[in-house]
């Protein structure tokens, strides 16, 4: 899987360039692989060089990729789908992070089943900033209260924002929006640190508007 070695070396490489654009934003942009239908065999592969993160979008399919790889200790795993209610308690128990709270219930439920013998959650809050009707997250209105809702839960770290803008042809204005929210919350909550942002198709667009966390898939496991 040669591969993938060479994928995860010209992402990192293209990050840094994309970094040098703006001299004064400089800063580690943390890589979770999309592994979404990858084998654990690939992640594996990507294991040995230097990926630590992994986002599943599927509750069962992640499961039991977590299952399988629990000898590599320094995994932390991310779940980046839609979150359904009914299998909040398998992502509470199992997961890392959570990236997709979209509602007062799933972050009431994540809460609920979280394993007092576990630290907390990291949970994101996934903003629809492009107010498309086919992508899932809180209306850009409620967001808010939302956050205070998330906040105000024991068993959960609220660490930021997580966001899929829609990329328009002459300009930017979601990209810059997002950042202003989480700059916003950043002020309010000391635990926000996060602006999950970027996939393999607007990496550029989201590191020059200040990601600092990216979710790719394409770009460390395609040929």
């Amino acid at each position: 899987m040669k591969n993938i070695e060479n994928n995860i070396k010209n992402l990192k490489k293209k990050i840094q360039k994309i970094l040098k654009i703006n001299f004064s934003y400089s800063k580690i942009i943390k890589i979770i692989a999309a592994s979404k239908n990858q084998s654990t065999e690939k992640i594996q592969t990507a294991i040995s060089y230097g990926i630590y993160e992994f986002g599943e979008n599927y509750v069962k399919e992640g499961v039991e990729k977590i299952k399988k790889l629990k000898k590599y200790k320094n995994i932390i795993w991310h779940f980046i789908g839609k979150l359904q209610s009914k299998k909040t308690k398998l992502v509470a128990q199992h997961f890392d992070w959570c990236q997709t709270i979209d509602r007062e219930k799933i972050a009431f439920l994540l809460n609920k089943n979280r394993k007092n013998t576990q630290l907390r959650m990291n949970v994101l809050m996934q903003i629809n900033i492009s107010q498309e009707t086919n992508k899932n997250g809180v209306d850009i209105k409620n967001y808010k209260s939302l956050a205070q809702f998330i906040n105000q839960m024991p068993n959960l770290n609220f660490r930021g924002i997580m966001a899929m803008p829609k990329k328009h042809r002459t300009k930017y204005y979601d990209y810059e929006n997002i950042k202003n929210i989480f700059y916003t919350l950043k002020d309010k909550y000391d635990s926000v640190d996060t602006l999950s942002l970027g996939t393999s198709f607007d990496l550029k667009e989201s590191i020059i508007n200040e990601s600092n966390m990216i979710r790719i898939g394409k770009k460390i496991f395609n040929n």
